[in-house]
């Protein structure tokens, strides 16, 4: 089977996060079972060579344009644009990451007008929103696009829900839930040396890497000797993050290297006794799972999509937002006997509930019902 996956954008840098990050373990999934996954996106920040692949995924990358001044829903490429029609029409199924943008809305409409098998995946990106262009984009071709594909995955509930809002009534007829999943992983080292403890995410409000900061005093109250990491591209905090380290004085005890290759970020992740994402309405964040694959205790705060299974499970501690209960929670999962009992927890989590084998059964089932429709 040929599978076009589509998404806005891929960087070096990982600026758009998760989409991609699933994009590419579907693809590389995918290709191991003997189908022929490729990627679509939005390329910026490459040296020449352009690349014709990322991490083994084969993958048609166009310079991306700038055209608003709207984040990423402001950039496009017109070469892109102009090749959708023919690059859908090469596909068995056209897997659309969707986004209201100027990338993965014409490449849905394309596939529609083809006639291709669609499937939407919308990682919360689609919800109900009073923004006069979200409005705008809703009633020209959001609805549309969700009403016109094969199956539209959403991972829990709550997006469902917005989705349903999106689309007015009735509800959407072939919406079906997929978890995300992470490949297994090589377990981690048991933790030595001082506590380190990390943040891997996008530097944005919403994930409030701050609190992550000023969590920070408190528990090196406890452990002086306590490193902290704070990686990810940079989306409008890093300047408060930076600024706050030096207004506690803690300059030597932060590590702040910008954006992370995958390979970077796993290097990371042996290295940390403890995983930190203190952002709030999280939907489902790779992040985390990638950290549990490894063995990575997490916290997170109790509007994380994964709050109940990290909590229920004992692969990390739920707090409520706010340096404090980050602080309480990593002092807890510094404790050796809650470290490992945590870290087992974790494994196990990350390989019965979010294995990929489990998310490509479900999916490929969604691709033939998408396919003889």
């Amino acid at each position: 089977m040929r599978v076009l996956h589509a998404v806005t954008l891929h960087s070096p840098s990982h600026a758009f996060g998760g989409p991609v990050r699933v994009a590419l373990n579907l693809s590389e999934g995918l290709r191991a079972r003997g189908h022929e996954a490729r990627l679509l996106a939005l390329g910026e920040g490459f040296g020449d060579p352009w690349p014709d692949s990322v991490e083994g995924v084969p993958a048609r990358l166009f310079p991306a344009r700038r055209l608003l001044p709207l984040g990423f829903s402001g950039m496009t490429s017109p070469a892109l644009l102009a090749s959708a029609g023919r690059l859908v029409r090469g596909a068995d199924v056209v897997h659309v990451h969707l986004a209201r943008d100027l990338v993965t809305l014409p490449v849905a409409l394309a596939a529609l007008r083809a006639g291709r098998p669609l499937v939407l995946q919308t990682h919360g990106m689609v919800d109900p929103s009073g923004k006069l262009l979200a409005k705008v984009l809703d009633a020209v071709a959001v609805r549309r696009v969700l009403r016109g594909a094969d199956a539209v995955l959403y991972l829990t509930p709550h997006e469902r829900e917005g989705l349903d809002a999106v689309v007015g009534a009735p509800p959407l007829e072939r919406a079906v839930r997929l978890m995300n999943g992470t490949p297994a992983q090589e377990e981690r080292p048991a933790p030595d040396g001082p506590p380190r403890i990390l943040y891997s995410a996008r530097l944005q409000a919403r994930k409030r890497p701050v609190d992550f900061v000023d969590a920070a005093p408190a528990v090196l109250a406890v452990h002086p000797d306590a490193h902290f990491v704070v990686a990810g591209p940079d989306e409008g905090e890093l300047g408060a993050v930076r600024a706050r380290i030096a207004s506690l004085g803690l300059s030597e005890r932060f590590t702040v290297p910008g954006a992370l290759s995958a390979q970077e970020v796993q290097a990371e992740l042996r290295r940390a006794h403890v995983y930190v994402l203190p952002s709030v309405d999280e939907p489902f964040p790779m992040s985390v799972l990638e950290a549990l694959a490894v063995g990575v205790p997490a916290v997170v705060t109790h509007s994380n999509g994964l709050a109940r299974d990290v909590a229920g499970a004992g692969a990390g501690r739920a707090v409520e937002p706010g340096p404090g209960g980050v602080a309480a929670a990593v002092l807890d999962l510094l404790e050796p006997a809650a470290n490992a009992a945590a870290s087992c927890a974790a494994r196990k989590l990350a390989g019965e509930s979010f294995s990929m084998d489990s998310v490509l059964d479900t999916l490929l089932a969604v691709y033939e019902g998408a396919v003889r429709r």
